[in-house]
């Protein structure tokens, strides 16, 4: 939130279930130990809208990609993904190898 806020624009938040109120859609993805599900509003985003995917840690992809897909069901546009750390032994970028990816540390 505070990079939106230092950067001047949006922020939409994608939570676990039962987290946001109002109207949502989700995705749910198998993980290697179950199942994952993540809900964002269904207002949240615009077609043609320029989103920056931001979160800490891309380890096996799953959720940056269930990120993505919500993003683009709802017609946005995925610019950039960051991320602060990127675990590279899970290979994650390959589940969102599409996009501009960084990550601020990779080990």
């Amino acid at each position: 939130m505070l990079i939106a806020q230092e950067l001047n624009v949006g922020f939409i938040p994608v939570r676990k279930p039962n987290k946001l109120p109002y109207e949502i859609i989700s995705a749910t993805d198998d993980l290697e130990y179950g199942t994952d599900t993540l809900e964002i509003h269904t207002d949240a985003i615009q077609k043609g809208d320029r989103i920056l995917l931001h979160d800490d840690v891309l380890a096996t992809g799953v959720t940056a990609k269930a990120v993505c897909e919500l993003f683009a069901s709802l017609g946005g546009e995925i610019v950039q993904s960051n991320f602060l750390k990127e675990l590279a032994f899970l290979n994650g970028k390959a589940k969102i190898k599409d996009n501009d990816i960084f990550a601020a540390i990779t080990s």
